[in-house]
């Protein structure tokens, strides 16, 4: 497995969770779910394209690290 589908499945887990808060959580919540999920959508079509060039992990590990970031936010201020 490497680091993009490790990263991908951890993302996958937590989306998943938040998902299921995010039916009770505030507007504030919805509006940067909703954030996320085009950024998620992002990274998935681009994790699909290629893998192996450098230019592309760059991008796809900054864009990783950002939705961790906002899964992280809005499971604290769930």
């Amino acid at each position: 497995m490497t680091d993009f589908d490790k990263l991908t499945a951890e993302l996958n887990k937590k989306r998943d969770e938040l998902a299921l808060q995010i039916k009770l959580g505030s507007m504030e919540a919805k509006q940067e779910w909703d954030e996320l999920e085009k950024k998620f959508d992002d990274f998935s079509a681009k994790a699909q394209l290629d893998k192996t060039t450098s230019g592309v992990q760059d991008a796809l590990s900054a864009l990783g690290a950002e939705l961790t970031k906002g899964y992280e936010r809005l499971t604290k201020a769930l």
